[in-house]
């Protein structure tokens, strides 16, 4: 008798085991990291939005059933990392997707680099997210490309001969910006008059104002984040300035407005080349933006969340062409891609894993964001 409870015992046992094996086949598991608190919130939780709108979407592939792990990074290096590993050791994902934040996706990218899971950048866009790794890839564009279609555009289309530059050097997106900026601009024929340094979190920008509108430049470029930046620039029309300003990708956001007043007014910023304001958008970002409409009737779409719909759904497309969930071969047709019609335009993953696409660039027209063209400078 005792023999046989056993033996009733191990059968069990044996058939728990291949149930959970039958589940996890049955299963894609995609982990997404992103800062939903903390400095980059804003940024992080409108991915999101995008991420499960996608998934709400194609909540399917290869008839499995695709599972969302969110892991909340906090706007923190650390915590990246920390986030990182627990949607591979602990929730076993096949893919990642995150994150906003150059410094983050860096610090999330080596533990996923490291562990040979395919990670999806959203909106990290220094060249060093993805030097030198197998495993990472990004739906953006890179700094470089941003930085050139700022320069190009003041030098060439507003006809800005001098420039000045104020930098956050505690931010590697920031740092790494400007001087893309400033290689672009000199290499155009254009003279930077003045670069001034900030700390992340500083709110008087007083003393580099001033001294940035004594060397008279035609424009300010400022790589900065959109809560910043709008301090920035009401600064800076209090002082009395009266030079164009320019801004980066993270510049993108609604609450710019809300911050800057009518001191953003006429602020130019690169983007991703998707707004809800474009003249000729594709049946995709038409689509996604009438979706989101109906979602989120409180709010317009925004690039944010464009590129988390973008990433999720370039994922699913590497899975449906790999015919497979594993990671090498998810890895293996991410790098294969070419030609993919996402929200923000036809993203082709280059040899290093970087996104091919036109740089986006709007203008903050009567308190609203109007897009003004897409733009391939040359690097």
């Amino acid at each position: 008798m005792k023999r046989l409870v056993v033996l009733c015992m191990v059968l069990a046992m044996v058939c728990g085991f291949a149930s959970m094996s039958i589940a996890a086949d049955d299963t894609v598991r995609i982990g997404v990291f992103l800062p939903l608190t903390g400095q980059n919130a804003f940024g992080g939780q409108l991915e999101l939005e995008g991420v499960q709108m996608a998934h709400k979407e194609m909540g399917e592939i290869l008839g499995k059933k695709v599972e969302l792990f969110v892991v909340d990074n906090k706007s923190d290096k650390v915590e990246s990392a920390n986030a990182v590993n627990r949607l591979i050791e602990k929730e076993k994902v096949h893919a990642i997707i995150g994150t906003y934040g150059s410094s983050l996706a860096m610090a999330g990218g080596e533990v996923a680099e490291k562990a040979g899971i395919p990670m999806m950048g959203t909106s990290c866009t220094s060249p060093l997210v993805t030097q030198g790794k197998k495993y990472i890839f990004r739906v953006c564009f890179i700094d470089p490309f941003q930085g050139a279609g700022a320069a190009t555009y003041a030098f060439k289309d507003l006809d800005m001969k001098k420039a000045a530059l104020l930098i956050d050097v505690a931010n590697d997106y920031s740092v790494g910006l400007a001087s893309f900026f400033k290689k672009s601009f000199t290499k155009l024929g254009g003279e930077v008059v003045a670069t001034l340094n900030y700390q992340s979190g500083d709110q008087d920008f007083t003393a580099q104002l001033q001294e940035i509108i004594s060397k008279e430049p035609d424009v300010m470029f400022i790589p900065s984040y959109f809560a910043e930046g709008a301090i920035i620039m009401k600064q800076a029309k209090e002082l009395g300035a009266n030079f164009k300003i320019m801004g980066g990708d993270a510049m993108d956001n609604p609450e710019i407005t809300t911050i800057g007043g009518a001191a953003v007014e006429g602020f130019m910023h690169t983007t991703f080349p998707y707004d809800p304001s474009m003249p000729d958008m594709n049946p995709v970002a038409a689509k996604f933006t009438e979706e989101w409409s109906k979602l989120h009737p409180e709010k317009d779409p925004n690039v944010n969340a464009a590129l988390g719909y973008d990433s999720y759904m370039i994922i699913m497309d590497a899975i449906q062409r790999a015919q497979s969930a594993e990671p090498q071969a998810i890895t293996d047709a991410l790098a294969a891609t070419e030609g993919f019609v996402g929200v923000t335009g036809t993203t082709t993953i280059n040899e290093t894993h970087d996104a091919e696409k036109p740089v986006g660039l709007v203008m903050i027209q009567d308190g609203k964001k109007t897009y003004v063209n897409s733009i391939t400078p040359e690097l």
